[in-house]
């Protein structure tokens, strides 16, 4: 008897479609090339570089903030293995939650790379192979780190986001290409823990994407902090040079190059859809020009039968967006009305401060020709962050002119990436700027500074 629903691809995206899928009724199968589930985010993404930054950020703050607050440990010494076991022992604890939901939703799983023939075939690492059909097939297999030609990743010297998590040691100079979410934030967890950080980005901003006032904002943090950042540069070249690497690093728009060392050099420049070996080309389904899989509002392929979710389609490469689709195609695949809000995606950066945004920035606003007006409320004068010592940062909310619907919010500062579920929920629901201003915040909390910036929408902040 075929299944129901088979998923390729067990991260966040599939995961959720799959157990979605098994709660309306239906008989799944996942399929997973890797010895663990979990995908890219609780394996070697999201999962690990959180608690990275997490430990790296204690870390620091045990040396250069506790003694402010009469707290008296002497200097941190770093124990990198003992890191990197508490590391592994979060990505475990989260890989093995994933296999134990499978099996509570009575899920089967085949161990295995599955290519979309008729019926699936699913070929396993020691080279035996065995076919499973089903009614629907739903495409969830994630990304790939992004290569730059003539540079080979050997995940030792030369990583990419995989082996910057799994370092022996802490490098004395850390050379980052791309000034992106990922770059940006294992730069700073490096930094913190010692190495000189610099970051060669071919843009003349960091953060592609974000709003503006943010990046400029942050980059200035960064910077204090001490990270070096060369932007409008790119790398042309990377040789051994001894016991070091030496980068080859000149202007985007061109000019004379200039040599850097570096023990090692991460490549960060983004991330591609993993659907080779799939099998598309040969099923008919038809793919772009980066290789994702063109679908549908109702997440289908042009082939009947098959659907694609995740980093595998166009769209923000985050896995809460690729847990809602999975959501979603669960949900149409059992008759039901399964929809994904794309005007409401929050987006995270984890560095210190934290960076948060959901909806609109202001260049998009302008680009599109909306009237807004924009509520700013920083941290130094928010009375909890002030306590803390975490007034770095501030909330932006832009809201519609006219009818005062809240289109885009913004916020730098401690906790930013919990503080933006409290915009999303609002733009979900339709919220104008007025609704937050007269929601009753808890005092003394950073939220506030969410209230007095929708209060300062209309010019009537309280504290500032």
């Amino acid at each position: 008897m075929p299944y129901d629903l088979i998923v390729i691809g067990s991260g966040p995206g599939g995961y959720v479609c799959a157990i979605r899928a098994v709660q309306l009724g239906m008989k799944v199968a996942v399929v997973e090339k890797d010895k663990t589930f979990g995908g890219t985010c609780l394996n070697v993404g999201c999962i690990p570089s959180k608690a990275l930054l997490h430990a790296s950020e204690l870390y620091e703050e045990s040396g250069h903030l506790f003694d402010k607050m009469g707290i008296k440990v002497g200097q941190p010494e770093l124990d990198l293995p003992a890191m990197m076991k508490f590391k592994d022992q979060g990505v475990d604890g989260n890989v093995k939650g994933v296999a134990f939901l499978f099996k509570k939703n009575k899920i089967d799983t085949f161990n295995g790379t599955g290519r979309i023939v008729t019926p699936v075939e699913v070929k396993t690492a020691d080279g035996k192979s065995e076919s499973i059909e089903g009614k629907a097939i739903v495409i969830a297999t994630g990304s790939d780190v992004a290569r730059l030609p003539g540079i080979d990743i050997d995940e030792r010297r030369i990583v990419s986001s995989t082996g910057a998590l799994v370092l022996e040691q802490v490098p004395e100079r850390l050379l980052v290409i791309g000034a992106g979410v990922i770059g940006l934030e294992l730069g700073s967890v490096w930094r913190r823990l010692g190495s000189k950080v610099i970051v060669v980005e071919v843009l003349d901003r960091i953060l592609p994407g974000m709003d503006s006032e943010v990046c400029r904002q942050v980059q200035r943090i960064f910077e204090k902090q001490g990270i070096v950042l060369k932007l409008s540069s790119k790398v042309t070249g990377i040789k051994a040079a001894g016991k070091t690497l030496e980068v080859t690093v000149q202007p985007a728009a061109g000019g004379a190059a200039e040599a850097i060392e570096a023990d090692v050099v991460l490549v960060s420049i983004g991330r591609v859809p993993f659907t080779e070996g799939l099998g598309l080309e040969a099923a008919g389904v038809k793919t772009d020009n980066k290789g994702r899989v063109m679908v549908d509002a109702r997440f289908a392929a042009n082939v009947p039968g098959i659907y694609a979710i995740g980093d595998a389609i166009a769209g923000p490469m985050l896995a809460h967006k690729a847990m809602d689709e999975g959501t979603a195609v669960a949900e149409i695949l059992a008759g039901e009305a399964g929809q994904v809000n794309y005007d409401v995606i929050p987006n995270v950066v984890y560095t210190y401060p934290e960076i948060a945004s959901v909806g609109k920035s202001e260049e998009e606003l302008k680009e599109a020709g909306i009237a807004y007006n924009t509520g700013k409320f920083p941290f130094t004068a928010n009375g909890r962050a002030k306590t803390n010592l975490q007034t770095e940062g501030f909330v932006k909310i832009l809201a519609d002119a006219k009818t005062d619907r809240v289109l885009g919010v913004h916020i730098v500062g401690a906790d930013a990436g919990n503080m933006i579920a409290e915009a999303a929920v609002a733009m979900e629901l339709g919220a104008a700027s007025e609704d937050i201003a007269r929601t009753c915040h808890p005092h003394p909390t950073f939220t506030e500074a969410v209230k007095e910036a929708a209060l300062a929408v209309d010019k009537r902040a309280i504290h500032m």
